[in-house]
C-alpha cells in the first residue's frame, strides 16, 4: 500500500467502532462463522474477509515541536475456505524504518478453529514468532506466520502503525470482503481532504462531535478483484479511498498548509546522501571501460557502451529501489547492488561521460499507477537512467539484460517518470515515457503444402521486433525447450512441431528470426478439409469474451501483426470459396483489420495484416472493442 509522509510527526490510532458495525471485539467469534463453507456472495472464493477496520485518529497539541500527532490500528478477520487460502496466514507488514519515522507496535494475532466435540479452540501467537527484518537502509518488514491454520480456521489479526499516514486505504482486495470499514477522526483546526476512487456503492456518514469532525466510510459484500487480461495494475483498479491532511488552522494563528510539493521532493532528493549525493561520488573507470570509450566520439554510441558495460559488469540483487543505500563506490567494488544503487552508477558514468544524463524515478506495472496529483517519493520504486538525443526519449535500466538501450523498458513504458536534477538547472519534472514508433511487431511468413491425404506440411519464420522480440527473450533464456512450449505449440494445438532454428539470439538490434518446421492434419467433415490461415501469430484465442471489463486494456505500445502465406493444395482438391478481401477498423481506426487472398493453379495466397494504433483502450471502449474482437477473430 502506497502512503504519503506528511512534514509533520504523524502518528496513527485506532478508537472501536465495533458498535456501530455490529463487529465482536477481538477474540469473541460466532460459532456460525467457523462452520461456514463458502461465501455467500462468492461461490468459489478461497478465503473471505470477514471484516477489514480502522481508524485514522489525528490530534493536535500547539505547545509541540510537531504539533500534529495521529494514530492508527488496524484489524482483519479472514475466513479460510479452501487450501489455496492458507496462504493468508503469511502476513508481512512492510515499514518505513529509516530515522525511526515509522514503527510497527501492538501485533496480537490468533486463530480460532472447532474440535472433534464442536468446541471453539483459540491458538494464540506467540511473540516470538513475530519476526523484524531489516530490509535495508530504509525499510523494514514485520512478517508472521498465524498457528494452527486449516481449512475452515478463522485467522485475526490486529496492529498499529506509528509514524506515517496512509494514503489509500482499500475497501477490495483479491479475495471478497464483507466488510471494510474506515472511520477519519480529527480536530476541526485540521483540514483533511478524503477522495473516494470507488465504482461499487460506498457508504458515507460525517458526524460532529464537541471539536471534532468523524468521516465515516463503509463497503458491505465487496467482490474479489478478478484477473483481466492486459490489465496494468490490480491496485490501480481496486474500490479505495485517498485521504490527506490538507492544512492546520491553530487559534489566532495564520493557516499552515502541510500539502508538499514536487518542487520540495525534488530539492530534498538532491540532497540526499543516497541521492543525490551519490550521482556526485567519483567512479573510477575500470582499465577496459576507458579503453571501451577512448575512440568512441558519438554520444549515442557512448551512451550504448557504457549502458552495455554496466549491465554486464553489475549483478542486480533482486531488490528494487531509489537509494544506493550502501553507496554507489561500494556496490561498483562489489560489482553487485539493488536497481537503485546500479542504475545511479549508471547516469553517474553517463554524466562523467559528458551526457546530459539524469536520473528519472518510475513506478513499474505491477507496483501501480503514480498521482501526479500526490506530492510523494514513495509513489516510486524504482530509479532509471534518463537522456534526450536528438528528439528522442531514452530510458536506461542496467538491471534488465534482454530491453536494448533505445527501447523503454516495457515495465515503465507509457507511463510518467519524474527526471530528477538541481532546481536551479530547470531540467527537472514529469515526463510521459513513450515512443510511438517502437512498436510490438510480429511478421509470419508462411510456406506450406497439402497433400491428397490431408496432411499439410510447411515452414513458417516469425521475425519478432521490438517489444516482440523483448517478449520472447527471456523464455528463450531459460532454454528452446520452454520457448517453443511458450511461444510455438501453446496455441496453435493440433500441429506438430518438427523442428526449430532460432536466429539473431545474440544481436538485439535484429529481429528474433524463429524457422518453424511443422506438420498439421487438416480437420475434415466428409469430401471438405479445413485449415486455418492464422498460424504463429499469438491471436489464436479471443480472450476478450467477458461480458463486462472493469479494467482498461493496457496493452503499452501499438502493435503490428502480419500473416503472408501461400498454401499449395492438391490436385484432387478445389477452393469451395476464397476467402473475401476485406478490411475493417474499429470506429476510432484504433484497430484497422486487412485481408487480402488469392488463387492461381499452385494454391492460396494470402497477407493479413492487423494495426493497433493505440496502446490503450478505455473501459467505456470495451463493448465496442469485444464486438470488433468478435468479428477478428470469426474472420481470423
Amino acid at each position: 500500500m502506497k502512503r504519503i509522509l506528511f512534514p509533520t510527526l504523524l502518528i496513527f490510532s485506532f478508537f472501536s467502532i465495533n458498535a456501530q458495525n455490529n463487529i465482536p471485539d477481538f477474540g469473541k467469534i460466532d460459532k456460525a462463522d467457523l462452520q461456514m463453507t463458502y461465501c455467500s456472495f462468492e461461490d468459489n472464493a478461497e478465503a473471505m474477509v470477514l471484516f477489514d477496520i480502522g481508524e485514522f485518529y489525528c490530534s493536535i497539541n500547539a505547545k509541540m515541536i510537531k504539533p500534529v500527532m495521529v494514530l492508527t490500528e488496524r484489524r482483519m478477520r479472514i475466513k479460510i475456505l479452501k487450501e489455496k487460502g492458507l496462504s493468508r496466514a503469511n502476513v508481512h507488514i512492510r515499514y518505513y524504518s529509516f530515522l525511526n519515522t515509522e514503527n510497527v507496535t501492538g501485533i496480537t494475532a490468533q486463530t480460532y478453529n472447532l474440535d472433534g466435540s464442536g468446541n471453539i479452540v483459540i491458538t494464540k501467537l506467540e511473540k516470538k514468532l513475530i519476526y523484524d527484518k531489516k530490509i535495508n537502509k530504509r525499510y523494514s518488514e514485520i512478517a508472521f506466520t498465524l498457528p494452527e491454520v486449516k481449512i475452515g480456521s478463522v485467522i485475526e489479526y490486529k496492529y498499529t502503525v506509528e509514524g506515517a499516514a496512509t494514503s489509500s486505504w482499500f475497501f477490495q482486495n483479491s479475495i471478497p470482503v464483507a466488510i471494510s470499514s474506515l472511520t477519519v477522526n480529527f480536530p476541526e483546526e485540521l483540514e483533511i481532504s478524503c477522495m473516494p476512487h470507488c465504482s461499487l456503492p460506498l457508504n458515507s456518514k460525517v458526524e460532529r462531535k464537541t471539536g471534532r469532525d468523524v468521516q465515516i466510510y463503509q463497503m458491505e459484500n465487496v467482490p474479489a478483484l478478478r484477473d483481466e487480461p492486459y490489465i496494468s495494475c490490480d491496485e490501480d483498479y481496486l474500490q479505495h479511498i485517498t485521504a490527506r491532511i490538507a492544512a492546520v488552522n491553530f487559534p489566532r494563528s495564520p493557516r499552515v498548509v502541510l500539502d508538499r510539493t514536487w518542487y520540495k521532493i525534488v530539492e530534498n532528493l538532491m540532497d540526499d546522501i543516497d541521492f543525490g549525493v551519490q550521482l556526485k561520488r567519483n567512479i573510477p573507470r575500470t582499465d577496459d571501460l576507458e579503453l571501451l570509450l577512448k575512440n568512441i566520439t558519438s554520444p549515442y554510441k557512448k551512451m550504448l557502451a557504457i549502458h552495455d558495460y554496466v549491465r554486464a559488469n553489475m549483478q542486480w540483487d533482486g531488490n528494487d529501489n531509489i537509494w544506493a543505500v550502501e553507496g554507489v563506490k561500494s556496490a561498483w567494488k562489489d560489482k553487485k547492488g539493488t536497481s537503485g544503487e546500479i542504475n545511479l552508477i549508471l547516469v553517474n558514468l553517463l554524466k562523467d561521460a559528458g551526457l546530459n544524463a539524469h536520473p528519472v524515478l518510475v513506478s513499474t506495472r505491477e507496483h501501480g499507477r503514480v498521482n501526479t496529483f500526490l506530492p510523494n517519493y514513495r509513489q516510486f520504486n524504482k530509479v532509471m537512467a534518463y537522456i534526450e538525443m536528438d528528439d528522442k526519449k531514452y530510458v536506461l535500466d542496467a538491471t534488465e539484460k534482454f530491453t536494448p538501450s533505445w527501447l523503454i523498458p516495457s515495465e515503465v513504458v507509457l507511463s510518467e517518470g519524474l527526471v530528477i536534477e538541481k532546481i536551479e538547472k530547470n531540467e527537472w519534472g514529469w515526463h510521459t515515457l513513450w515512443e510511438p514508433k517502437e512498436i510490438f511487431k510480429n511478421t509470419i511468413i508462411v510456406n506450406a503444402a497439402i497433400d491428397s491425404t490431408g496432411i499439410m506440411n510447411g515452414e513458417a519464420i516469425v521475425y519478432s521486433t521490438d517489444y516482440a522480440r523483448l517478449e520472447r527473450m527471456p523464455k528463450l533464456k531459460e532454454g528452446k525447450t520452454a520457448f517453443i512450449e511458450t511461444f510455438i505449440k501453446a496455441n496453435n494445438s493440433g500441429i506438430k512441431v518438427d523442428s526449430v532454428t532460432i536466429e539473431n539470439e545474440k544481436n538485439d538490434s535484429l529481429p528474433l528470426i524463429q524457422k518453424v518446421r511443422f506438420t498439421n492434419t487438416l480437420a475434415a467433415s466428409g469430401e471438405y478439409k479445413y485449415f486455418t490461415l492464422n498460424l504463429f501469430s499469438g491471436l489464436e484465442k479471443n480472450i476478450f469474451v467477458a461480458d463486462s471489463r472493469f479494467s482498461d486494456i493496457f496493452f503499452s505500445y501499438n502493435q503490428q501483426i502480419s500473416i503472408i502465406g501461400h498454401f499449395a493444395i492438391p490436385d484432387n482438391y478445389m477452393l469451395e470459396e476464397l476467402p473475401k478481401n476485406i478490411r475493417m477498423m474499429m470506429p476510432d481506426t484504433g484497430i484497422i483489420f486487412t485481408r487480402l487472398a488469392g488463387a492461381d493453379e499452385n494454391g492460396l495466397s494470402v497477407r493479413i495484416t492487423i494495426d493497433f494504433k493505440k496502446p490503450v483502450y478505455g473501459v467505456d471502449e470495451y463493448p465496442e472493442f469485444k464486438e470488433f474482437y468478435k468479428k477478428l477473430f470469426a474472420l481470423l
